[in-house]
């Protein structure tokens, strides 16, 4: 992506702002035009003050100063404020699109990009986007406008000595064109080791005690010593380059100024100009090449902004890969049957699932077991479209997953997994997040139903009691138990257990299980379970193994065959 399309891109964000931009602009503008007529007053005060030595424009010209300076002021404060207001909603609206955007992709999304490169996106990220929009933008605006107004006022002043500076602008540019590519460069390298410290981080924190179990703290620490190292490294080049950049352009300039100061001195030996003529050329031009160097400066922000927001609408441009077909019909609430018509799934060229049939009808517990990696939670996932099949289809009362509106499918599914997904909230948003819309009666009775509610009243603010980061305040069991509350809560006719109570000691299992007899009753619920002593109850039991159904049948049916499942159970018990 070129520098012009990215830059299109931004510019096209500040649409919904651009009164305001065209105020900011404006206030530049009148701001650009009092700085010059600074400039050109040095004429006055020389010729007519210093060397004239006339009194009415000793007592007036003061005055007219003060009055310039306060409208500078008042433009500088405009433009500066509006332009940053600007910037910032440019940056929010950006950084809500790609939170949105992220949320709006299947769980294949989330398996490409890590957790923390896609923290890094959003915060990172965009807040050199930030940088560029609103601290570059209100710059390089501000100084287009003096540089505008100084050559102007430099041409009505010395047309000849104009033309020689027209000349030098160039070659003080010259620095800013040269070191751009390589501070784009710079940039995007910078952001990729900035995304791996993110990663390193965040798996060292969120597995802190599996760290501690196997004593790797020093392990953990030479890595994150050697990733902030490379971090260090790019760093270190992009200051090095911003080192060399400066006082180049610095050096160009003064070159530029002293050739003026000779130029012009010679046209004031001979009479060709005034001392104030030259004093306001002199200042004019000074006034010009000031904006130049300032953008020299910005150079690197706006290379690390521009390379930033590559990265983000890398991201932005990454269609999601479940939608809503265009013609996607409401799911009506669900009470016929599940089925699964010649169903496969593969993921990155290798197939999961294979050919499957197999129908569930309304209020049917079914228990899905065998070996793991065999397919028993990829064939479950494809019920929310949480993935997509790669051929056949999931058929809910005769329509087509693919053919109903997403939001309408997943209200009719609630699920609990082994890993407890809890927010650092309260106990009573963490139930509420099943539906927000319940009354405080109803939460209490979802809470009950679970075996939540007496846990939940003995913490020390009871429902309004932050949890911690995952629930690191409760127990593995309340944690679960909180789940299920929520899931109760929810009231979805589609229930799914994945292997909900695997992580548990038989005590927590027990008071979990009771639980989850609340939560099945009444539902078609299919059960991933890893202890087979959970599911004896289940209505019908299939066998996944390689992606294929390889047995069904009753517990007892199943142990009498003598196949894979009793298998299974023999090696569970034996």
């Amino acid at each position: 992506m070129t520098n012009k399309e990215i830059l299109s891109r931004l510019l096209a964000l500040t649409h919904p702002y651009r009164l305001q931009l065209v105020l900011a602009c404006l206030a530049m503008v009148f701001g650009a035009a009092m700085t010059s007529l600074l400039a050109y007053l040095v004429k006055p005060v020389l010729d007519q003050i210093f060397i004239a030595k006339n009194a009415f424009y000793l007592n007036w010209l003061p005055l007219v100063v003060i009055a310039v300076f306060l409208l500078n002021s008042i433009f500088y404060y405009l433009h500066s404020y509006l332009l940053e207001f600007v910037g910032q909603s440019v940056v929010r609206d950006l950084r809500v699109r790609l939170f949105e955007h992220v949320q709006a992709h299947s769980l294949a999304f989330f398996h490409t990009y890590p957790t923390g490169t896609l923290i890094s996106r959003v915060i990172s990220d965009i807040a050199l986007v930030q940088q560029t929009v609103s601290s570059a933008l209100v710059t390089i605006l501000r100084d287009f406008f003096q540089i505008v107004f100084s050559l102007a006022l430099v041409c009505y002043l010395n047309w000849k000595l104009a033309l020689i500076s027209l000349l030098v602008i160039p070659v003080a540019a010259w620095p800013i064109i040269k070191f751009s590519g390589i501070f784009r460069r710079l940039s995007a390298r910078t952001q990729e080791e900035t995304a791996g410290v993110s990663n390193r981080l965040f798996e060292t924190i969120t597995g802190n005690r599996i760290v501690k179990a196997f004593g790797r703290e020093g392990h953990e620490n030479g890595r994150f010593r050697n990733q902030i190292a490379g971090l260090f490294r790019v760093v270190l080049k992009d200051a090095q380059f911003r080192s060399l950049q400066h006082p180049l352009t610095e050096f160009i300039g003064g070159i530029a100024i002293a050739s003026f100061i000779w130029i012009g001195g010679w046209e004031v030996l001979r009479g060709g100009m005034t001392a104030g003529d030259f004093f306001a050329f002199l200042t004019a031009l000074i006034s010009a090449y000031g904006p130049v160097k300032d953008v020299s400066a910005l150079n690197s922000t706006v290379q690390k902004g521009l390379a930033a927001a590559i990265r983000a609408y890398d991201i932005l441009d990454l269609p999601p890969d479940i939608t809503d077909h265009p013609k996607a019909v409401e799911l009506p609430p669900f009470k016929g049957e599940i089925r699964f018509d010649h169903l496969s799934f593969a993921y990155d060229g290798q197939e999961v699932l294979h050919d499957i049939n197999l129908r569930v009808p309304a209020g049917q517990t079914l228990a899905i077991v065998g070996a793991s990696g065999g397919g028993k939670t990829t064939l479950t996932n494809l019920i929310p479209r949480f993935i997509e099949a790669a051929s056949g289809t999931v058929i809910i009362d005769g329509h087509d997953v693919r053919e109903v509106t997403l939001a309408s499918l997943r209200r009719q599914v609630a699920i609990v997994t082994q890993q407890t997904i809890l927010f650092n909230e309260t106990a009573r948003y963490n139930i509420l997040y099943g539906n927000m819309e319940a009354s405080e009666a109803t939460m209490l009775q979802a809470a009950e139903a679970a075996y939540a509610l007496d846990f939940i009243q003995a913490l020390p603010e009871g429902f309004d009691t932050v949890i911690g980061e995952g629930g690191s305040r409760l127990s593995g069991g309340e944690r679960q138990r909180l789940c299920i509350a929520r899931a109760i809560l929810k009231d979805a006719p589609i229930l799914i257990l994945d292997e909900a109570t695997s992580a548990l000691d038989v005590e927590a299992e027990r008071e979990v299980q009771k639980a989850l007899e609340n939560l099945m009753r009444g539902r078609t619920t299919f059960v991933i379970a890893h202890r087979l002593s959970t599911i004896k109850n289940a209505d019908r039991i299939i066998v996944v193994k390689e992606g294929r159904i390889v047995e069904e049948g009753t517990h007892d049916g199943l142990l009498t065959l003598g196949g894979e499942y009793a298998n299974l159970y023999r090696m569970q018990f034996s």
